[in-house]
């Protein structure tokens, strides 16, 4: 089965167990290499045009504010098709209880008919949150499959556990 992983990733100032850190690389980016190593699935990075905030703090309520409006932040690229793909990740830090909006503008564009969708999100404490319930909504005609939770402090040394799972439910 071919496994294709739709994530949006936040490098930089991030909330890290209780404090800011600075990240060269956003935890759900290594969660999704985690996936594509563990797979052989191909990766799309979701990028919006107009760039969050580089304080979290500022940025976590331009979250807000777009959640709150339903927005749906231009994107620098689309994925026009899901073609030749099975199963679909949608990975992404937990911001308010759900995907960035940036996913759902993605989301919005294709055609989920016939596939298999995997919530996965990464957390400082809510978990998988409303990422399941999400695709349900967005990924019309998809079968929503297992979820994946990854706490973000542990992004990094997570890698078992993500190839345990992606094995378990993507191969």
């Amino acid at each position: 089965m071919s496994t294709l992983v739709i994530y949006y990733s936040r490098k930089g100032e991030n909330y890290v167990s209780g404090s800011l850190k600075n990240l060269n690389k956003g935890n759900t980016e290594i969660v999704a290499e985690f996936i594509r190593d563990a797979t052989n699935a191909d990766l799309f990075e979701i990028k919006t045009v107009k760039e969050y905030d580089k304080s979290y703090m500022t940025c976590i309520e331009e979250a807000k504010a777009e959640l709150r409006s339903n927005a749906r932040p231009e994107l620098v690229r689309y994925l026009d098709n899901l073609d030749g793909f099975d199963n679909i990740v949608i990975a992404g830090p937990c911001w308010w209880g759900t995907y960035p909006m940036a996913v759902f503008t993605q989301l919005e564009k294709l055609d989920f008919t016939g596939k298999k969708v995997f919530p996965v999100m990464t957390h400082e404490g809510s978990g998988i949150a409303g990422a399941p319930d999400a695709l349900k909504k967005y990924c019309k005609g998809a079968a929503v499959g297992a979820g994946l939770a990854v706490h973000g402090a542990d992004a990094a040394s997570s890698k078992n556990t993500v190839e345990k799972w992606a094995k378990e439910n993507l191969l």
